[in-house]
Formats: C-alpha cells, sequence, structure tokens
C-alpha cells in the first residue's frame, strides 16, 4: 500500500468516507456533495484511492425505482488506518508550523 498526496480535494473526499456508516453510506454523487466538489474531480480520486487498496465499492442491491444503481464506497480496514493517521500527521505539521484552518 503506497502513500496518497493529501491534495485539498483528496482530504475532503477522505473525510467523506470516514464520516460514512451503514446507516449512511457514501456514494459517488453524496461525496461529490460532502467535500463540495464536482464529479470530475472526485471520481479519480476514488479511482486511485482503489488502486492503492485504501477504498472497495459494490453495486446497490436493493430496489433503486426510477434512477441507475448506486455505487457504495467504503474505506478498507488498512484505508482507514492509512487515512487517519495520514490526516493527523497533516493537522500536527499544520499546528506545529501555525497553520491551522482552512488554508493548506
Amino acid at each position: 500500500m503506497t502513500n496518497i498526496r493529501l491534495t485539498k480535494p483528496t482530504i475532503a473526499v477522505l473525510e467523506a468516507l470516514l464520516c460514512a456508516t451503514v446507516n449512511k453510506p457514501a456514494w459517488g454523487l453524496s461525496i461529490c456533495r460532502d467535500a463540495d466538489l464536482g464529479p470530475g474531480t472526485v471520481y479519480p480520486i476514488l479511482d486511485r484511492l482503489a488502486e492503492r487498496g485504501w477504498v472497495t465499492s459494490c453495486e446497490e442491491t436493493g430496489p433503486h425505482p426510477g434512477r441507475p444503481a448506486r455505487r457504495f464506497y467504503e474505506l478498507t480496514g488498512a484505508g482507514r488506518q492509512q487515512a487517519t493517521a495520514a490526516l493527523e500527521a497533516r493537522r500536527t505539521r499544520r499546528f506545529g508550523l501555525g497553520l491551522a484552518g482552512g488554508a493548506a
């Protein structure tokens, strides 16, 4: 498993995935909404995370009348650990440099 470059969009996607639960799963457009990013940004990030083993996905199996089936995304166990550690290390570096807040 390799490291992921933590750009602002990647951080937003990881945070959206970390907030997902069994009762509130993350699917592509919900991640776009939660991360406030467009699908042209989110889906390539999800692809990179999947290639590195941080994320798995599966298609919705229940009824979905009037719309296509959703693809749900979930952090793997190792992906959750790596994402949490990477985000925490980034926060620690930012606080150490006095860069806390919204700027990257």
